[in-house]
């Protein structure tokens, strides 16, 4: 059975931002937001932080929570990310609610500004829902927050801190000091995108949402058509350019698909991957699958059409075939990219590595390319002509 949503529906949530009397103005205290940390709700911590440290390469730097908070949460780092994971231990704590309804998820994305109380002050004029007023904090570096909800369950936290934290920790953090130097070895710098998985009908609302409440441009919109099916898709990104979601629906006029999987997987809207940036692809996959994370397969006819479609700029059409890695070209530049198979129970969740060249786009032609490969093999299997 699911939890009861611990937000209004998207419909309530969005539609007053369209309605707000200052929709329509510049992004004022919201222009300057950039990506403070992503916290994820899990079932069993201990094992996700194993995972997270040994898989994938983060160190562990703060700790909060207790048996009497109801909580306990982790923050791990690697290059500028940082993730948080909170387990709850009373039924009643929000990632106890939220892991009931939805499994391991992206529960917030916090976001940093110069100025929490004007800018929770003009979301919240814009039409936010206000879950958390603005809120001074007394010791360590964050100076004061604030939460708005988002789409789904997702919340937005706003924080602000002082110009001279270096530990970049939540509030109520502790701080895990070490001895030896972190691992640097995988070689994951940021996070490049997330990607969201919407209802039909609530494409549009939630662009709107992220536009004309927290002031993202919209720079990217497609139809992808995977034979019968089809989703539809629109990026937003503010206007620091540090936060980008790409947000996508099923298309209601195509045949269900992954997308309607996800949502009735997820029970509703939600992150379906976080996609985290390298400057060296094949080095951090390599490294990655050494620590044993699993990545999606590439049929060999994917590279057998490959230089039909590009000439590569940088790493070797072997390298890639080795690696499974996934290339793809438009106006800027190359960016190669790679998904990591879900080990989430209801294969909900799974991540990215992605490298940019120049590319300002999100591979839409390689899931094309994939399928048109995956229809080569297909008829070489059952000998017609290619």
């Amino acid at each position: 059975m699911s939890a009861e949503p611990i937000s209004e529906p998207i419909s309530e949530a969005i539609s007053s931002a369209a309605t707000a009397p200052d929709a329509a103005a510049g992004p004022g205290h919201l222009d300057g937001l950039r990506l403070d940390h992503v916290e994820l709700y899990v079932e069993d911590l201990d094992a996700k932080v194993g995972h997270w440290v040994d898989s994938y390469g983060f160190t562990v730097v703060g700790t909060a929570g207790s048996p009497e908070e109801g909580f306990r949460s982790v923050a791990l780092r690697q290059g500028r990310i940082t993730m948080v994971l909170t387990e709850g231990i009373s039924d009643e704590h929000p990632a106890s609610v939220y892991v009931l309804g939805h499994g391991d998820g992206v529960a917030a994305i916090a976001l940093r500004t110069d100025d929490v109380a004007a800018a929770y002050a003009e979301a919240v004029g814009r039409g936010a829902r206000s879950l958390a007023e603005a809120a001074g904090h007394q010791g360590g570096g964050v100076l004061a927050t604030a939460t708005v909800g988002a789409f789904g369950d997702l919340t937005h936290p706003l924080v602000e801190r002082d110009a001279a934290d270096t530990a970049g920790l939540p509030a109520g953090f502790r701080p895990v000091e070490h001895t030896e130097a972190p691992d640097r070895g995988v070689g994951l710098l940021e996070i490049d995108h997330f990607a969201v998985c919407v209802n039909i009908g609530e494409l549009d609302p939630t662009v709107r949402f992220y536009q004309e409440v927290l002031g993202f441009a919209e720079i990217f919109e497609e139809r992808i058509a995977v034979g019968t099916q089809a989703m539809l898709s629109k990026v937003v990104q503010s206007p620091s350019g540090e936060i980008t979601f790409t947000i996508i629906q099923p298309d209601p006029s195509a045949d269900a698909g992954q997308i309607d999987e996800f949502l009735k997987n997820h029970d509703g809207a939600g992150i379906q991957h976080i996609a985290f940036s390298s400057d060296d692809a094949p080095r951090t996959v390599r490294t990655l699958s050494e620590r044993e994370v699993g990545f999606l397969k590439t049929p060999a006819a994917y590279y057998e059409l490959l230089g039909q479609r590009l000439s590569l700029q940088k790493h070797s059409l072997d390298e890639l075939r080795e690696l499974n890695l996934l290339v793809d070209e438009d106006h800027g530049g190359q960016l190669f990219q790679i998904f990591t198979r879900s080990t989430h129970a209801r294969r909900t969740l799974f991540f990215e590595v992605i490298e940019r060249i120049g590319a300002e786009t999100f591979g839409s032609s390689n899931i094309k390319a994939l399928y048109e490969a995956v229809e080569v093999e297909r008829q070489r299997e059952i000998g017609l002509p290619r």
